[in-house]
């Protein structure tokens, strides 16, 4: 694991010890700290991520092309035979694209080359902020781009995968804002409060699988004492609460039928906002129930 650095230390750094420090954000390119650190010093550890991306940004058309080409094909050859950086590597591991089986690593190896094919370059997408239906629904949208509308993508999700890479890295005021939120509360409206003991499920729904992420009971409030998410980006995808509303009600003693009317209460919703506060509340009684995006 590299070791955590200050903005302050980066700031009185030489310049040769801040590209060193700095260079494998981008996939081994000393070039862009170097051009960097002469903007020092930086108040906030957002503003030396845009003054790591400026140099970027004003590269011309290839320029652009080949800096993104030191990076690796999504789930591609590199990953398989652990040529990859190390970032890339954790960043891959992340989402399992180390352990595709034989057919999806034939579906990512298609689209790596359609996407090679058309614009030269390989896919960047910040895979920390995607579930793996949301990358491969991504790489089907964005070939369908022309070469300018996906060279700006291409840069724009540089900029969230090195913004990730340098939070990890650097301890300093202003950090960019990196992690999102998903919460829930369960108002019971039977009794007038807080359900409180009720046990919640949360789900990532896929294309071919469902797979369990959380699992909290609520306290007095009705709320679960910590985030079901939080601390990280949340992954843009289509996900589901389940909340044990039958339980719940068989436990306090609610006359409910042999067959309760509502057992297990599912919500599917989608999240599309990596560092947003998702809220799913859940308004309910055995008969009835409703819910809400809240804040």
């Amino acid at each position: 694991m590299v070791p955590r650095l200050t903005l302050d230390a980066l700031n009185a750094a030489t310049t040769a010890e801040f590209v060193a420090a700095l260079e494998d954000l981008f996939e081994h390119t000393p070039w862009v700290p170097e051009a960097a650190a002469a903007q020092r010093p930086f108040a906030t550890v957002a503003a030396l991520h845009a003054a790591l991306m400026r140099p970027v940004l004003a590269l011309p058309p290839e320029g652009r092309k080949a800096l993104l080409n030191r990076f690796p094909d999504l789930a591609g050859k590199a990953a398989r035979g652990g040529t990859m950086g190390a970032a890339s590597v954790s960043e891959h591991a992340g989402l399992g694209l180390d352990r595709l089986s034989e057919a999806e690593f034939a579906t990512f190896e298609r689209l790596n080359a359609a996407y090679r094919d058309r614009f030269g370059f390989p896919f960047m997408i910040c895979v920390r902020r995607q579930t793996r239906d949301a990358v491969l629904a991504a790489f089907e949208r964005r070939l369908r781009h022309d070469e300018a509308t996906e060279l700006a993508a291409a840069l724009a999700e540089l900029g969230f995968i090195t913004r990730l890479r340098l939070v990890e890295r650097v301890d300093g005021p202003g950090a960019p804002a990196t992690a999102g939120r998903l919460s829930t509360h369960v108002l019971d409206t039977l009794r007038g409060r807080g359900a409180a003991g009720l046990r919640v499920e949360l789900f990532e729904v896929g294309g071919s699988a469902r797979a369990r992420l959380a699992e909290a009971v609520t306290n007095a409030e009705g709320r679960t004492d910590a985030p079901l998410l939080g601390g990280a980006p949340l992954r843009v995808g289509r996900y589901e609460l389940v909340f044990h509303l039958g339980a719940y009600y068989a436990a306090a003693g609610v006359a409910l039928p042999r067959q309760p009317f509502l057992d297990e209460v599912p919500i599917r919703f989608g999240i599309d906002e990596p560092e947003g506060h998702y809220h799913v509340p859940l308004v309910a009684s055995p008969w009835t129930y409703t819910t809400y995006r809240g804040s």
